[in-house]
């Protein structure tokens, strides 16, 4: 006879508590519920359904990858942002709800510029803010880029499997050094960058989860964590239409220091805008 839906919670539960595991129950639901193929409301009302031996194995297994530091979305293989599912793995880093405002404020800015329709996605990962953007305005067109052969071909598969492959061009550079721009009129009305931002000697101190599993290249900015920042910078002038916009996450801490990089690198003005917890999170430079 085996365990029912009801049972397997709370063994899943106390498992990753004892590991030190955030949300414990949230993560052992959601851990059963995609073993079994239940999502989170058939779970709830299936709570007496019993799960047989090898249903419980596959439950146990995923809850003993969870407690061994392997973040959830890896293990599902999926985040959502902006409303959409995203396919993830340890190529890409798991877009963060915190991102999502970048996404927001740069559908926001296209939404209010009519005009504006060409858009360049640097450091795209999975590619969570493109084919966010494509998705919500539907007549825009971008172009995303990453150094990670892998990462990009993630972000292919999300971007097909959310129907904007068409909308939507992936180019392997490490930014801004394969991406072409045409010799007499610049590109993009608008650039977006969520770019690695953690300084080299804190990477070490990051929760488990990341340090162990998301990949470092995607977060190591450098000694004082702006290097990409400046990279951006020198060369993002040169691609923008002349009344574009460029709108970049940036670290809690790093405002100030953004913010002269790109005033020192041609652009006259800086806004900041904060996240939900009151952090600077994002500026826009023109």
């Amino acid at each position: 006879m085996g365990l029912t839906v009801k049972e397997l919670i709370p063994i899943g539960e106390r498992i990753l508590k004892e590991a030190g595991v955030e949300n414990a129950k949230h993560d052992a639901e959601a851990l059963i519920g995609f073993a079994i193929g239940l999502d989170r409301q058939k779970l709830f009302l299936n709570q007496a359904c019993e799960v047989d031996a090898p249903g419980s194995a596959c439950c146990f297994d995923l809850i003993n990858r969870r407690a061994a530091g392997e973040p959830l979305q890896y293990i599902t293989g999926e985040q959502y942002f902006m409303g959409f599912r995203f396919l993830v793995n340890p190529s890409v880093l798991i877009p963060r709800p915190e991102t999502e405002l970048l996404a927001e404020r740069a559908s926001s800015h296209l939404q209010a510029h009519t005009n504006a329709t060409r858009v360049l996605d640097l450091c795209t990962g999975s590619g969570a803010i493109a084919i966010s953007i494509a998705k919500i305005l539907p007549l825009i067109k971008v172009t995303a880029s990453d150094i990670s052969e892998q990462a990009l071909g993630t972000a292919r598969k999300n971007a097909f499997e959310l129907s904007v492959s068409d909308r939507i061009d992936f180019i392997k550079s490490d930014l801004f050094c394969s991406i072409e721009r045409e010799a007499c009129e610049k590109e993009y009305d608008l650039i977006v960058t969520n770019p690695p931002y953690i300084k080299t000697d804190e990477l070490a101190d990051l929760q488990r989860e990341i340090k162990e599993h998301e990949p470092l290249s995607a977060l190591d900015g450098g000694a004082d964590g702006l290097d990409f920042y400046r990279r951006i910078a020198f060369d993002a002038r040169s691609y923008l239409h002349k009344n574009g916009c460029l709108l970049a996450e940036i670290g809690a801490a790093q405002t100030q220091d953004v913010s002269e990089i790109f005033l020192s690198n041609g652009f006259s003005s800086v806004e900041v805008f904060q996240d939900l917890s009151g952090r600077d999170r994002i500026v826009r430079v023109v």
